[in-house]
């Protein structure tokens, strides 16, 4: 959610997207964009889906298999989570075609395509709010809540909000929509599947391989009404998707945390989950919150369920921000790709994109640092460069807009030692093994508080991911024999079965 971040121990699956490829299995690797920030195609300063299309061979140069899209239907918030028209794409990302060519290009070239939805809420100026208040007989009179019965006083939102101010200084009256209602249910079957597959023609290359459910809950919001949702409202809604194309995935951003949040997966037909617990273990550099984390999602994930693996996404300031430190970010980018799940990587954080929440009051604003553009050039003032919110937003005088600094692509691309081309490198070296890419999580014991060991395994292959979390050379014994292990990443090797680190460095081995 735009405004809620939550954390709490989670559990790790193996990765789920595999596909064949010169006899190579590969794991998925999931590219989480804020399209209206990544790339303009038209000159106007708003990233477009024509933008994202065009830059598909960079994706896919740094070895992206998935891309996630934040919403793309017409809203007046720059996020477009508040809809004034689920049916409608934002005119400043394009059109319907733009986006139908957009899937298309992703499938041609192998890879999958995620859509971000929150039908929970909707605007004054959606058709529902429009017709339904103070109108009792009208059609969508149940498909919003009331406070009255009148049908004058349209229900809160999330935090007893009633309007979001926007970034620009406009205010968007919001509400809840009724997700106890049979038509709004129904509502939303054909909704989700008519990007399921818009032309209907059963082969879905025009389609969605997912979507990611923005701020799903059981008990919405604490709304009286809106109770047993996971029952009554999603799982039947994921079940008709299935059933449309039973290879989809869907992904549910819980609020709900009793059992580890593990009833989304029993009760409400969700396939994947984000992995909070696990991203605050990989940036505390602490072995027994990552042992303990990493045990736990592995003794309870279910069958056939999946965690997404991250450090950032949209709602969390940029890591780059956090910690300066190249070598533990780097460190963490390989916790990221090679612990297991399904890697998610947000844009700009493979060149170290730096963001924080802002603090300028009740306004979506505050999150714009987190979304700044991509920065594909050194100077911000190139063609492509996505700067919608330059000074627009109020109160921000410090937009990240440095210039000739090491946070561009441009300058990265020339660095054999820059983050961009350690992230390509790690994710060559994820798809380079099965294990890596698909295989199951085991800890491996190490008798060092500061070094943190796991094995990755599939069928009879075997790798051993060893790291240094500090910032002195560690030497780390174990009991069971790796003598005859290969280096296949680093610089470590077994002697009387211990192993040496550098400062942050990570080893891998594959294990005869």
């Amino acid at each position: 959610m735009k405004y809620l971040f939550i954390t709490c121990t989670l559990f790790l699956s193996t990765t789920i997207f595999a596909q064949k490829n010169n006899n190579t299995i590969k794991g998925e690797v999931m590219y989480h964009v804020f399209q209206r920030s990544f790339y303009d195609s038209d000159g106007n300063k708003h990233g477009d889906l024509n933008g994202l299309k065009q830059k598909l061979p960079y994706l896919q140069d740094l070895g992206v298999t998935s891309i996630l899209l934040l919403p793309l239907y017409e809203a007046d918030c720059y996020h477009n989570y508040f809809a004034n028209n689920f049916e409608n794409i934002d005119t400043t990302f394009g059109s319907m075609e733009d986006y139908i060519g957009l899937v298309k290009e992703i499938h041609k070239r192998g890879m999958k395509v995620y859509m971000d939805m929150e039908t929970q809420y909707v605007t004054e100026k959606h058709l529902w709010w429009k017709d339904a208040v103070g109108n009792l007989n009208s059609k969508y009179s149940d498909y919003i809540l009331f406070e009255d019965s009148a049908h004058k006083t349209p229900a809160s939102i999330i935090f007893d909000l009633r309007k979001l101010d926007n970034y620009n200084g406009t205010s968007i009256k919001i509400t809840t929509v009724n997700l106890k209602s049979k038509k709004v249910l129904d509502y939303n079957k054909k909704l989700f599947s008519y990007f399921v597959d818009p032309n209907k023609d059963g082969k879905f290359d025009d389609g969605v391989d997912g979507f990611r459910q923005d701020h799903a809950m059981d008990h919405l919001d604490g709304k009286p009404t809106l109770t047993n949702l996971f029952t009554t409202f999603w799982s039947p809604l994921f079940t008709h998707l299935k059933k449309q194309n039973p290879a989809l995935k869907n992904v549910a951003e819980q609020a709900e945390w009793k059992d580890y949040g593990y009833a989304y997966f029993k009760n409400a037909a969700v396939d994947r989950m984000f992995g909070f617990g696990l991203q605050q273990a990989i940036v505390s550099f602490d072995k027994e919150n990552l042992i303990k984390n990493a045990d736990s999602i592995l003794a309870n994930c279910p069958k056939g369920k999946e965690q997404i693996i991250f450090i950032e996404n949209h709602d969390i300031d940029r890591y780059a921000s956090i910690e300066p430190n190249k070598g533990k970010q780097k460190l963490a980018a390989s916790l990221m790709l090679l612990i297991g799940g399904v890697p998610s990587i947000f844009y700009g954080q493979e060149i170290g994109m730096m963001g924080k929440n802002g603090n300028w009051g009740g306004t979506d604003g505050n999150d714009i640092p987190r979304r700044t553009a991509f920065k594909w050039t050194k100077s911000y003032d190139e063609k492509g460069m996505a700067t919608w919110y330059k000074n627009v937003v109020a109160g921000w005088n410090n937009t990240n807009l440095s210039v000739n600094d090491e946070v561009s692509l441009e300058v990265q691309l020339k660095d054999n030692s820059s983050l961009f081309n350690y992230y390509k490198s790690m994710i060559k070296l994820k798809q380079s093994h099965p294990a890596l890419a698909i295989g199951n999580y085991a800890n491996a014991v190490n008798n060092n508080r500061k070094v943190y060991s796991f094995l990755r395994s599939y069928k009879n292959n075997k790798v051993l991911v060893v790291v240094n979390l500090s910032n002195e050379v560690q030497t780390a014994g174990f009991v069971q024999d790796y003598s005859k292990s290969t280096s296949i990443f680093g610089n470590g090797s077994f002697t009387n079965n211990s192993i040496q680190l550098n400062p942050y460095e990570v080893s891998v081995l594959e294990i005869k």
